[in-house]
């Protein structure tokens, strides 16, 4: 400082070599020199005394650290606990409870439809008919068959009961006798595929009315009337699919297993969720049925199988849905709103608010998150606030100023099947 000033008031013509003439202005020429050396004084005064007068108090808003000695406006929320709900997800396809292709079981002409597409049907309604007129004439004379092989197989009994008081009286020779007999048992074999016979046709004939064999919804009529079918399942007429109830189809992989077994120990029947695309709708409830006996080798992954009462009709065969496993709930789970969970470097962490109104870094080991909860496994006790809006412009050590929130969780803070 000292050189500085001395320089400042030697005059600009001392430096050059020259001596000022008493009473002479300076000139136009060495005027911004001198400008320069007075603001550069300036500047360097302010910065002593800064240096000198050191800010304190509120004159601050940092503290050592860089911590802000201002209060930070943020939300807050005090952990809770609740029974959390542990889901495994997976992708489910629907598919009908029973689905039947409905032939026809004798060839012939169609009739009649007696069904709309898109109808609900129950069990054994009418839903065809092909033409019966050559059926009938079939089973007529199935019919008039076996009554005159019957005519004939009485007649034969009363000769063989003639026959036998007259062998009884030794009229009759014993090879006659034998005779009649053979014949009366032949006749019987005959009457008994005569009535066989009679019960084919009777068959035949009751098969060109078409009945649903299920209870269910029809889809698209295959068949209209006039057309020629032939038996045995060659032309369908329509399909039948059960919806109530129905079945859900997806898939888990094998690595969950051993937490579904433990789950099925204590609960014989797993609730399953069916929700929408954007897995937040729910459509059903229902619970596991079925669980494959085998892995798939190629994708690493076991077939499940949910039945659904489906009482509202929300599932559809064919549908694709979000499958939700409920292998049970977490008694007393400590939970913290998701907002609250930051990610990094050394992995989940929350701000907590301590006693002082400051802000401190507590890391958290975090589990899945349900309903906008997030399952806290360790690191954070229930009752302890947490920030839940404006971590951004935190530090370790800010002071925080915020009103008291309500504690996370609640009685029912997500769903339940």
């Amino acid at each position: 400082m000292r050189g500085f000033f001395h320089i400042a008031m030697t005059h600009p013509s001392e430096t050059a070599g020259e001596i000022p003439e008493p009473g002479r202005p300076p000139s136009k020429g060495r005027r911004p020199l001198i400008i320069l050396l007075a603001v550069t004084s300036m500047i360097i005064a302010s910065v002593a005394w800064k240096l000198t007068h050191p800010a304190t108090g509120k004159e601050s808003r940092f503290g050592k650290h860089g911590a802000s000695l201002m209060p930070v406006p943020v939300s807050m929320q005090a952990a809770g606990t609740t029974n959390f709900p542990i889901y495994l997800d997976g992708l489910g396809t629907v598919q009908a409870y029973n689905s039947v292709q409905v032939n026809a079981r004798v060839p012939g002409l169609i009739s009649e439809i007696l069904f709309k597409e898109g109808q609900e049907v129950r069990e054994g309604d009418m839903l065809a008919r092909i033409d019966p007129r050559s059926y009938k004439a079939q089973y007529d004379q199935s019919l008039s068959k076996t009554a005159q092989d019957t005519a004939q197989l009485e007649s034969a009994k009363l000769l063989l009961a003639r026959d036998e008081e007259l062998l009884k009286k030794n009229v009759l020779d014993r090879q006659s006798y034998d005779t009649q007999r053979f014949l009366v048992a032949q006749l019987e074999g005959t009457v008994r595929a005569d009535r066989a016979n009679e019960e084919i046709q009777k068959s035949q004939l009751d098969w060109t009315s078409v009945t649903a064999p299920i209870s269910g919804r029809t889809g698209s009529r295959l068949v209209d009337v006039g057309n020629q079918v032939s038996g045995g399942g060659g032309a369908s007429i329509v399909t039948i699919n059960q919806i109530r109830p129905i079945f859900v189809t997806f898939t888990l992989p094998q690595q969950s297993l051993g937490r579904i077994h433990e789950a099925m120990a204590s609960s014989t029947n797993l609730a399953v969720l069916a929700l929408e695309g954007n897995n937040r709708t729910p459509l059903a409830s229902g619970t596991l049925s079925m669980i494959d006996n085998q892995i798939d080798p190629s994708t690493a992954t076991v077939k499940m199988k949910a039945v659904f009462p489906n009482d509202q009709e929300k599932l559809w065969p064919g549908q694709f849905v979000n499958v939700r496993l409920l292998l049970g709930k977490r008694e007393h789970a400590v939970v913290v709103p998701a907002e609250a969970v930051q990610i990094g470097p050394q992995g989940s962490y929350v701000y907590v608010v301590t006693p002082e109104s400051t802000a401190r870094m507590q890391a958290v080991k975090t589990g899945p998150t349900e309903e906008g909860m997030t399952l806290i496994e360790s690191g954070l006790e229930p009752g302890v606030p947490v920030v839940t809006d404006g971590q951004y412009r935190l530090q370790p050590g800010s002071k925080v100023s915020a009103g008291a929130g309500k504690p996370a969780g609640g009685e029912k803070p997500r769903r339940a099947p």
